[in-house]
C-alpha cells in the first residue's frame, strides 16, 4: 500500500509519464476518468477536476502579479521572510547542488522566492515559474505548490500529472507552512526539477523544512513549548534497537517498536493505519500485521499510545530530534556531540530510512560549511572516513602546520589515489 501523496513512477518513469499523458488527453476530451489507464492517483484526478472547473486552459500561463519594488516590499513584510534562511539552509542548498529549484509561495500561491541552479531557473522562466507569479490551481492547474495549498497537505506531482502541458517536463514536491499560533496556512515550500525529484526523499525534505520553519516561527514568537512527558525519552541513534526511558523505567525495544515510536515522534499530530503501513512496510504488507505490532507496543508503553489516529499521548523527547534541533539553531558542536551514529541503522523501514539519510545529509552539509577544524575532524574520524570532500574541507580550514592539517593532507592523498584522481582533479 503506497503513500497517496507520493508519485508512483515505478521502474520506468518515461513509460509512466506516457501512461498518465494518455489519461490526461482522455480527460480533456471526455471530462471523465473511465478507462484512463492504470494507477491514476485520486489526488491527481480530483485536482484535474478542480482545474477544469476553474477553466484553466491548456495554453494558460500563470500571471506575474508582482515585480521589482512591489515584490520586494511584499516579501519583506511577509511572515515567511523570517524563516527564508531556514528554508535556504534545508532546501535551497540541495537545489543549488543539483538541477533543481526551491520555491516559496504565500497562501494564495504567489511565488515569493524562486532560487537554485541557474540553468533550471532559466528553463523555469519559460513557463512563468518566477518570483511574483501566481501558481495556485485556479491559475496554473495541477502543480505541487498549488495542490498543496488546495489540500493543506504535502504532495508530489510527477511530470504529466501536471495539468498544463508546459509544466509536464517537471516534477515537484511541496508542503504547506502554518502559522504556529493560529494554524493558518502561510504558504508553501517547494522543490522542483526533473524526474529525479520523484522520490520519497524530496517529499520528506519539504515536509521537514516546513516543520522546521514552523518551529522557528514559534521560537521567534515565544510560543509556549510543548510539554514533555516526565522521563519519556527515546534513544534510537547508533544502535540496532531503541531504548525508551518512561516513568523511571529503561525499556529496550524491539526494532519494529522502535520504528513505530520514531514515526510517532516525528508526527505528533498522529498517523492513520494506512500512513503507518506506508512508512514501515513494503507494498505487500498486511494491515493486520501492523495492528498486531501496535497491540504489542501498547502492552509495553501503556496509555502513552493512543489511536484514531495513532499518536503519542504526550510529546516524547528523542536523541535524533535533539540533533536536528541543534542543527536548526546552528549549534553544530551540540549536534555532533549528540550523534553517536545513524538513526536505527539496521532498519529497512522506508520512513526510517528516509529520516536516517536526511539527518546524515544535514549533518554532513553543516560540517562541509564549518570553519571549525575540530568539528570537521570529529565528523571525518567517525562518519566521514571515506569521504574525500570532508577531508578536503579539513585540509582547507586546519591551520598549517597542525596535527589536523597533517592528517587531512595524508588522508586526501590516500583517497585520491583510491579514486584514481590526479592531484588537481575536482571530486564530485
Amino acid at each position: 500500500m503506497g503513500n497517496a501523496w507520493l508519485a508512483d513512477v515505478g521502474t520506468d518513469p518515461q513509460r509512466r509519464a506516457r501512461e498518465i499523458a494518455a489519461a490526461h488527453e482522455r480527460f480533456l476530451s471526455t471530462r471523465a476518468f473511465a478507462g484512463t489507464g492504470p494507477g491514476l492517483r485520486d489526488v491527481v484526478a480530483r485536482s484535474w477536476q478542480r482545474s477544469s472547473a476553474a477553466r484553466v486552459g491548456q495554453d494558460a500561463s500563470p500571471p506575474v502579479l508582482l515585480a521589482d519594488d512591489d515584490l520586494s516590499a511584499y516579501r519583506a513584510a511577509h511572515p515567511l521572510s523570517r524563516v527564508i534562511g531556514v528554508l535556504r539552509q534545508l532546501v535551497g542548498d540541495t537545489a543549488d547542488d543539483g538541477d533543481y529549484l526551491m520555491a516559496v509561495s504565500d497562501a494564495a500561491g504567489q511565488l515569493l522566492w524562486v532560487e537554485g541552479h541557474r540553468v533550471a531557473r532559466a528553463r523555469a522562466e519559460r513557463m512563468n515559474f518566477v518570483e511574483g507569479a501566481r501558481w495556485d490551481e485556479a491559475h496554473a492547474g495541477t502543480n505541487a505548490p498549488g495542490t498543496a495549498l488546495a489540500l493543506d497537505h504535502e504532495v508530489q506531482i510527477f511530470a504529466t500529472e501536471h495539468y498544463l502541458p508546459s509544466v509536464q517536463a517537471w516534477t515537484c514536491s511541496a508542503a504547506p507552512i502554518h502559522d504556529p499560533v493560529t494554524g493558518q496556512v502561510l504558504g508553501v515550500v517547494d522543490i522542483t526539477g526533473g524526474h529525479g525529484v520523484a522520490n520519497p526523499l524530496s517529499l520528506a525534505l519539504v515536509r521537514s523544512a516546513a516543520r522546521a520553519s514552523e518551529a522557528e516561527l514559534a521560537r521567534q514568537l515565544h510560543a509556549p513549548p510543548r510539554l514533555w512527558a516526565p522521563g519519556a525519552r527515546l534513544s534510537a541513534l547508533g544502535g540496532s534497537d531503541g531504548i525508551l526511558h518512561l516513568d523511571g523505567r529503561t525499556i529496550r525495544l524491539q526494532r519494529r517498536h522502535t520504528e513505530l515510536l520514531i514515526m510517532l515522534v516525528l508526527h505528533p499530530d498522529g498517523l492513520s493505519g494506512e500512513q503507518l503501513l506506508s512508512l514501515l512496510y513494503d507494498d505487500q504488507a498486511n494491515p493486520a500485521t501492523l495492528r498486531v505490532e501496535l497491540n504489542r507496543l501498547r502492552h509495553v508503553v501503556g496509555d502513552l499510545l493512543l489511536s484514531r489516529p495513532y499518536r503519542l499521548r504526550t510529546a516524547v523527547g528523542a536523541d535524533f530530534a535533539d540533533v536536528a534541533a541543534a542543527l536548526r539553531s546552528d549549534h553544530l558542536d551540540r549536534a555532533l556531540a549528540g550523534y553517536p551514529g545513524p538513526l536505527l541503522p539496521s532498519s529497512e523501514a522506508p520512513g526510517v530510512a528516509r529520516q536516517r539519510q536526511w539527518l546524515h545529509t544535514q549533518l554532513r552539509s553543516a560540517v562541509l560549511a564549518s570553519s571549525d577544524a575540530d568539528l570537521v575532524r570529529a565528523w571525518a574520524d567517525r562518519s566521514g572516513f571515506d569521504d574525500l570532500q570532508v577531508w578536503e574541507r579539513l585540509a582547507a580550514v586546519a591551520p598549517h602546520p597542525s596535527a589536523h592539517r597533517g592528517v587531512a593532507d595524508a588522508r586526501v592523498r590516500q583517497l585520491r589515489d583510491e579514486y584514481g584522481l590526479s592531484a588537481d582533479a575536482t571530486f564530485k
